[in-house]
C-alpha cells in the first residue's frame, strides 16, 4: 500500500431490506493474514435470506454487517508470517476460518467448529467491499486461465462436493438432486465428477431444468409430477443417493420415498426448523439421512476441478453487476429475474 490513500466501499446490511453502499475502515492484515482487493463476489441464497429475513436459524442480524462470501480477488499486501502468497497473486477465498484447536478442527471436521468465523454470518463481516483481510491459509492461488468469477464459484461448488462426500457418491451410482438452483446444479456437476452414471434433477421451474439438461443432467423431472413414477418409467433408478437442496418439506419427503432401500439422503437445503417426515418408511428400508453443513477440505478439490476443466461453472453465471448496483444485484437474485441463477458483483 506504501502510503496510498484508498477508499474502502462496502455493501453493508443495516437491517432487514436495508442494504447500503458506504465507506468502511481500511483493514490492516495481521501477521497470518493478507489484504485482498476484491474482484468478484457471488450472491448466495443465504445473503438474500439475511437481507429479507434478518436471520437464518440461530444466526441473527443484530448489527450492521458487510454481506457476501463467494469471493475472489487480488492480494495487495501480506502479513509478516505469510510465505506462500505475495502481492499480485490472484486468489479464491474460503470464507470460513475455524479455531484450528478444537476436536472438530483436529479431526478434519472444521466446518463444525463452534468458533468458526464465517464471512457474512452474523456478526462476521463479508466480502462485498473494495478491500478485506483474510487468513492466508484459506486463500488459494488461481492459475492465469481461471477467472475471478470462476474463483468465486469455488464456494458453491465446495458445497456440492461436500454433499457428495457425505453421501459417499461412487462410480456407477444413480443420483437424484432435488432443486435445480445454484447449489443443486453444482451438486449435479460434483456427482458426475465423482463417477455417478445417471444424475436426475427435480425442480418446479422448467427453465432451470433446461439449464440442467444443457449442463449434463441425464434426466429432469418437474416437481409437480409423480417423481417416483417418472424415475421408474424412464429407467433413471434405482436411486442410490438423493441430494436434497431445496429445504422444502414436500421435497424432503419425495427424496426419502425415491431413494432405494439401503440408500442415502443428504439434506443440504435449509427450510423450516421442524418438518414432518415419513421416518418409519426410511427406518424399515434403512435409508440413511445425513446432514450437510457448509464443507471441509473441499476448496482445493473445487479449484482443481475448475482449473482442469473437469467442471465448467461459467454457464451458471447469468447476471453481472458492479458494486455500485449491489441492491439491483440482490433484487435480481431474490426475484430470479430473467432466468437468474448465479448473480455476480464485480469490483473495479
Amino acid at each position: 500500500m506504501s502510503g496510498e490513500k484508498r477508499t474502502n466501499r462496502a455493501a453493508v446490511l443495516k437491517s432487514i431490506n436495508n442494504l447500503v453502499l458506504e465507506d468502511i475502515e481500511m483493514p490492516v492484515p495481521k501477521p497470518h493474514e493478507v489484504l485482498v482487493s476484491m474482484k468478484s463476489i457471488g450472491i448466495c441464497g443465504s445473503d438474500v435470506h439475511y437481507w429479507v429475513e434478518g436471520r437464518i436459524g440461530d444466526f441473527i442480524l443484530n448489527a450492521p454487517m458487510v454481506v457476501g462470501h463467494e469471493s475472489a480477488g487480488l492480494v495487495v499486501e501480506v502479513g509478516s508470517e505469510v510465505t506462500h502468497l505475495k502481492p499480485g497473486d490472484r486468489v479464491t477465498l474460503e470464507p470460513g476460518v475455524p479455531c484450528s484447536r478444537c476436536n472438530y478442527c483436529r479431526t478434519g471436521k472444521y466446518n463444525l467448529c463452534k468458533d468458526m468465523q464465517f464471512m457474512a454470518t452474523p456478526p462476521v463481516h463479508g466480502s462485498i467491499a473494495n478491500f478485506i483481510v483474510h487468513d492466508a491459509s484459506f486463500c488459494f492461488k488461481l492459475e492465469d486461465h481461471v477467472s475471478y468469477e470462476e474463483g468465486a464459484m469455488c464456494e458453491p461448488l465446495a458445497v456440492g462436493i461436500h454433499a457428495c462426500n457425505r453421501a459417499n457418491v461412487q462410480i456407477g451410482h444413480r443420483v437424484l438432486v432435488m432443486g435445480a438452483g445454484p447449489i443443486g446444479l453444482v451438486s449435479m456437476l460434483a456427482a458426475k465428477a465423482a463417477g455417478a452414471t445417471k444424475v436426475t434433477l427435480v425442480d418446479l421451474k422448467e427453465e432451470r431444468l433446461s439449464v440442467g439438461r444443457e449442463m449434463g443432467a441425464d434426466g429432469t423431472i418437474l416437481a409437480t409430477e409423480n417423481v417416483l413414477a417418472e424415475i421408474e418409467r424412464r429407467g433413471l433408478g434405482p436411486i442410490d443417493v438423493t441430494i436434497e437442496c431445496s429445504g422444502a418439506q414436500p421435497a424432503v419427503k419425495t427424496a426419502l420415498h425415491c431413494t432405494r432401500s439401503g440408500g442415502v439422503v443428504v439434506l443440504v437445503g435449509v427450510g423450516q426448523r421442524e418438518i414432518t417426515l415419513p421416518l418409519v418408511d426410511a427406518l424399515v428400508r434403512e435409508v440413511d439421512i445425513r446432514g450437510v453443513f457448509r464443507y471441509a477440505n473441499c476448496y482445493p478439490k473445487a479449484l482443481a476441478l475448475i482449473t482442469s476443466g473437469k467442471i465448467d461453472v461459467k454457464p451458471l453465471i447469468t447476471h453481472r453487476f458492479q458494486i455500485e448496483d449491489v441492491v439491483k444485484a440482490f433484487e435480481t437474485s431474490r426475484d430470479m429475474r430473467d432466468g437468474a441463477i448465479k448473480v455476480m458483483v464485480n469490483v473495479a
